[in-house]
Formats: C-alpha cells, sequence, structure tokens
C-alpha cells in the first residue's frame, strides 16, 4: 500500500493535464455561450458598451484575444496529457482526470468572475436588473465546480489504494 502523498506525486502529471484543460475549456465555454450565442456580454461591454462601430469592433478584438488565451490553455493541457500518456508511472483513472477537468472549469469561473466582474469591472454575467445576483451566481458555480472536482479526485484517491 503507497501513501497517498506518493499517489497524488505519481497523479499530478494527469491532474495538471485536466486542470487546463478545464480552465481552457471553461473559458470557451464562457466565450461561446455567454459572449456569442447569448450575448448578455463581451470582454469590455460594461466599460465600452456596444453603442457604436467602434465599441462594437474594440468588444470583438478582445473577444478574440480572451478566445486566444482559452487556447493557449486547452494546448498546454493537450500537451500536458500527452506527456503523461507516454509516461508508465502515472496512473489513468477517469475519475482523477474528470475531477480536474471540474476543478479547472471551477478555476476559470471563479478567478475571471472575480477579476473582471468584481474587481476589474469590465463586464458583468448579465448587466441589468438582478447584475450582482448573476455575478455571485457565477462565483459560486465556480466555487461549487472546483468542490466537486476536488471531492471526485478524493475519492478516486481512495479507489486507488
Amino acid at each position: 500500500m503507497e501513501a497517498k502523498s506518493e499517489t497524488l506525486n505519481r497523479r499530478a502529471p494527469l491532474i495538471t493535464a485536466g486542470i487546463f484543460l478545464g480552465v481552457g475549456l471553461g473559458g470557451f465555454i464562457d466565450g461561446i455561450l455567454l459572449h456569442q450565442i447569448l450575448q448578455w456580454h463581451h470582454m469590455l461591454s460594461n466599460i465600452r458598451p456596444l453603442n457604436n462601430t467602434a465599441n462594437i469592433d474594440l468588444n470583438m478584438v478582445w473577444d478574440g484575444l480572451f478566445h486566444t488565451l482559452d487556447w493557449v490553455f486547452t494546448v498546454v493541457g493537450l500537451v500536458l496529457l500527452w506527456r503523461a500518456g507516454g509516461r508508465e508511472d502515472v496512473p489513468w483513472s477517469s475519475q482523477t482526470f474528470i475531477g480536474s477537468i471540474l476543478i479547472g472549469t471551477g478555476l476559470f469561473d471563479f478567478v475571471e468572475g472575480l477579476i473582471d466582474h468584481q474587481i476589474l469591472g469590465i463586464h458583468h454575467v448579465k448587466p441589468g436588473p438582478n447584475e450582482l445576483a448573476w455575478d455571485l451566481g457565477f462565483l459560486a458555480f465556480g466555487a461549487l465546480l472546483i468542490v466537486i472536482g476536488w471531492i471526485i479526485l478524493k475519492k478516486s484517491t481512495v479507489i486507488s489504494h
């Protein structure tokens, strides 16, 4: 029977890959769903409202930069996953991987929500009535994903013993 810290160390490459993928995928979900499909906000829509062509163009560029960052996180996650896959000492577990992706997605929501919505105020989840409730719900959802992912990781540690 191996120690918990040794098991965690062996799983670390898979966990790290999953977290990076989760951050990237979380950003894509936010950008595609909230920016493009629902059009609730854009990156700078609170400080540069979409009331003229120049502001629309500026928001479009910043949305593109945001998607570029999402893409970078996703590519890094794929590279890390590929490298972990080449290692015989990394135990493969769907639970570990899914838990890690949920943690990464939750981290994206929580950090992006805290920085962009609360600290910088460059946009809100859904501007207008109940704006703060939407922002707090976004933060709570991110925190919930982190907790669920952590629980899944902890359970997969118990199972692997």
